[in-house]
């Protein structure tokens, strides 16, 4: 004949289960990943054709501004480690696509600016991302979407 189980035990069985229950928080971290991920990859399949990566478009997106901007803006905006930014400037300079100055402000600090021909691959870009923001949202209304980003662009202001 089996024992009865314990307080102790049936305390300890709710724990666990409780412990194994996804929270919030880990729904809404898995549910981002997933979302950043095939998004990323979309654009990623898409920009191929130009030979561009993500991070390329993500650097002439922010230099099409045409105030030129130092390497750790380029790092943040693009999402690149510092150390890998002058790598992927390196490459769109020998590529013609980018160009460095020395910031008037301050010699010691360089500038990039979009060329002629970087400009060019951001327009064709601009026309990539929009072909694949209408596969995105097909059947989705627009003021959900601009919801949606709201909702993430300031979760991601309260999380900087």
């Amino acid at each position: 004949m089996r024992p009865k189980p314990t307080a102790c035990i049936l305390s300890s069985a709710k724990d666990v289960a409780r412990r194994t229950q996804p929270t919030l928080m880990q729904e809404l971290a898995h549910a981002l990943s997933r979302a950043e991920r095939g998004v990323t990859r979309q654009l990623a399949r898409a920009m191929e054709e130009q030979g561009c990566t993500v991070e390329d478009w993500r650097t002439l997106l922010l230099l099409a501004d045409g105030r030129g901007h130092p390497m750790t803006e380029i790092a943040e905006f693009a999402l690149v480690p510092a150390p890998s930014v002058t790598r992927l400037i390196d490459r769109m300079v020998t590529s013609g696509l980018v160009h460095r100055t020395a910031d008037p402000g301050d010699r010691r600090r360089v500038l990039v600016h979009l060329t002629r021909r970087g400009r060019a691959l951001q327009r064709r870009l601009d026309e990539i991302v929009e072909r694949e923001q209408h596969a995105l949202l097909a059947g989705a209304e627009r003021a959900e979407a601009e919801r949606l980003l709201g909702m993430l662009g300031g979760l991601a202001d309260r999380l900087a």
